[in-house]
């Protein structure tokens, strides 16, 4: 068994969507090779940080991801294999990469509560928390409401008795 720790650039861009780690971002790699009787065990863990925008406010975002890996490095034999020892190495490109790019959040967001954008006049919502925005009536709708007074005018309300009856 031997360990290793590795920080490698990112050779390519990894990821499409909304975010994605950019290509030449370092990757911090803890490693753990075992010598098993089908090949070499690798397991570990790979962190590094991906950058792109919110999903609801279009900010630009980056944020650590940290993934943790297990494969089999088999021995070249008869049958075709996913990942194999080649001339007693491993090849861990494809195994982080795509670890990494299967975390990534599918609608990344800057903060939980993120509210987005105001659909009325497009400004995020986060700089204009302290003023309200106005509530817009559906023009198909706003026809009626010269129809009824407003709720709060104080009208009154008749008293509807539920009978049991449908």
């Amino acid at each position: 068994m031997r360990e290793f720790e590795l920080e490698v650039p990112a050779p390519d861009k990894w990821g499409e969507g909304l975010v994605s780690v950019p290509g030449g971002e370092p990757v911090d790699i803890d490693l753990r090779v075992e010598s098993v009787h089908e090949g070499m065990l690798v397991s570990g863990t790979a962190g590094t940080t991906y950058s792109g925008v919110c999903g609801r406010c279009l900010t630009d975002i980056a944020q650590p991801v940290e993934v943790e890996f297990q494969e089999l490095f088999a021995y070249p034999g008869e049958e075709a294999e996913d990942f194999e020892v080649r001339d007693d190495r491993v090849d861990l490109e494809i195994l982080v990469r795509d670890a990494i790019v299967l975390s990534l959040p599918f609608q990344p967001v800057c903060q939980p509560d993120c509210p987005g954008l105001d659909p009325a006049t497009g400004e995020r919502l986060t700089e204009n928390i302290t003023e309200r925005p106005q509530e817009s009536v559906d023009p198909r709708w706003a026809a009626l409401q010269n129809f009824t007074p407003e709720p709060d005018a104080g009208a009154p309300r008749r008293d509807v008795e539920n009978t049991g009856k449908s």
